[in-house]
């Protein structure tokens, strides 16, 4: 009997068991430059967080921070992290596909390289503004479909990967809307490193 095809999920928790932190310790740059946007806030989601980089990084803003991911290994390694770090983040196990999202629940939601598939994506924009608290803050950053020439990070299939029109499909309910697309060099770890095709997105309720 031919070998069962390993899920997404089997292959995240694979590359997230290994000893280092994949995507390094440090916050995602994008992120860390929204700072002053986070003053005055106070809870945050950090979604598909993987080893907690961005969590750990908005606890230590202040912020009452949840983190989420499918990964029990990427979610020790988040906790350690943070007590690393000293500061207190919340954790969880779950499936963003299938989560009872909370209602109007947080100040900021920070999702950063996260790519469903495209018949989920409609559902999990929607998740992400129902989730925010009004005049909520949205973080997000993404690849463009070039990023396959780059081949510096990300899934393989350009189906997956953001587009300006994708996003103000998705977001243009939104009270702000700013999306930013360029090509940056990002240095994450082992498994971010070099020129990428980058698309920011940062959205108020």
């Amino acid at each position: 009997m031919p070998d069962q095809p390993m899920s997404e999920k089997e292959r995240w928790e694979g590359r997230f068991r290994a000893p280092d932190y994949i995507f390094g310790q440090e916050p995602n740059a994008f992120l860390k430059a929204q700072a002053p946007l986070l003053r005055g806030r106070t809870s945050a989601l950090s979604v598909a967080d993987g080893e907690g980089r961005n969590g750990v990084w908005l606890a230590e803003q202040g912020l009452d921070v949840l983190t989420i991911d499918f990964s029990p290994a990427a979610l020790a390694k988040a906790r350690a992290l943070a007590d690393e770090r000293g500061v207190r983040l919340r954790t969880e196990l779950v499936d963003i596909t299938t989560w009872h999202w909370p209602t109007v629940a947080y100040d900021v939601i920070v999702a950063i390289f996260i790519f469903v598939a495209p018949a989920e994506r409609a559902a999990f924009f929607a998740s992400l503004k129902k989730a925010l608290k009004p005049g909520g803050l949205l973080l997000m950053q993404g690849y463009r479909p070039q990023q396959l020439s780059y081949r510096t990070g990300g899934p393989p299939d350009a189906e997956r990967l953001y587009t300006r029109s994708i996003l103000e499909a998705g977001f243009g309910d939104m009270a702000e809307l700013t999306i930013h697309e360029h090509d940056s060099v990002i240095s994450e770890g082992t498994a971010h490193v070099g020129m990428s095709a980058l698309i920011d997105l940062v959205a108020k309720k």
